[in-house]
């Protein structure tokens, strides 16, 4: 005599309700988390900001956040305004940190007119502007946090990713390339040129601020062409506000 247990639509229905206690399980995790992932990324994003306006934990060679139980004060301390450039109207927004760079990128493509958030911190008497950028990898997403001057001139990077190559082009999160941006003028001659990550640069050191360039990561060619690639596009949408400054 056959098992019931031996039958197909028995296999089927034990399937069927594998899945559906499976889904349901994964439905109730995603939701009782989902408070606690939107604020970590808020946090992180937090953390990216002070990160490239110098207000982080680094050691000699280490890219090392502040903590997430500090970064809401430190942000709070340090970042004076939270700024939305929209054409040509520029608005505050103590919520600017919480706009998705990708989704006004998806939305400028579609004709829409893109919100640009931009970050004005003070440390030591400095003043510094943090823009958050996003570009395309290798495989994936990369994108940036790129702290300048008045005049565009960089005081601070960070980089990150979302799948590039391990011990290469996923090194960009590294503070030996990291750190390379640090003085690197994006404007020549009064107009914007960005800065590019050259294979086979003749100043490895980067002792040379005024040359538009870094020193690339062996074997990531197409990661650091994707990083100068979204530095050029992305940071040449700042430059009419930059161009304010000198103005007033």
């Amino acid at each position: 005599m056959e098992k019931r247990t031996d039958k197909n639509s028995y296999t089927i229905i034990f399937a069927i309700g594998m899945v559906l206690v499976v889904g349901s399980l994964l439905a109730y995790a995603s939701s009782s988390l989902k408070d606690k992932i939107t604020t970590n990324r808020e946090l992180e994003k937090q953390q990216n900001i002070l990160y490239a306006m110098g207000i982080n934990e680094n050691d000699d060679s280490n890219a090392i956040f502040v903590s997430t139980e500090e970064a809401p004060k430190l942000f709070s301390e340090y970042i004076t305004k939270q700024l939305v450039i929209q054409g040509d109207e520029v608005t505050e927004d103590d919520k600017a940190y919480l706009i998705d760079v990708k989704k006004e990128q998806t939305n400028a493509k579609a004709g829409k007119e893109r919100r640009l958030p931009l970050f004005v911190g003070e440390k030591e008497g400095q003043t510094f502007y943090i823009a958050p950028i996003r570009g395309k990898g290798l495989w994936d997403a990369i994108w940036a946090y790129i702290a300048m001057d008045e005049d565009m001139v960089i005081q601070g990077a960070f980089f990150d990713h979302k799948g590039e190559t391990a011990g290469l082009g996923a090194n960009i999160n590294k503070r030996f390339f990291m750190d390379d941006f640090i003085g690197e003028d994006l404007m020549n001659d009064g107009e914007f040129v960005g800065v590019t990550v050259a294979k086979g640069n003749a100043d490895p050191l980067n002792i040379d601020k005024t040359d538009n360039e870094v020193d690339a990561i062996a074997g990531s060619t197409i990661t650091g062409d994707g990083v100068s690639a979204m530095l050029k596009s992305e940071l040449r949408l700042y430059v009419p506000y930059f161009k304010t400054l000198k103005n007033n």
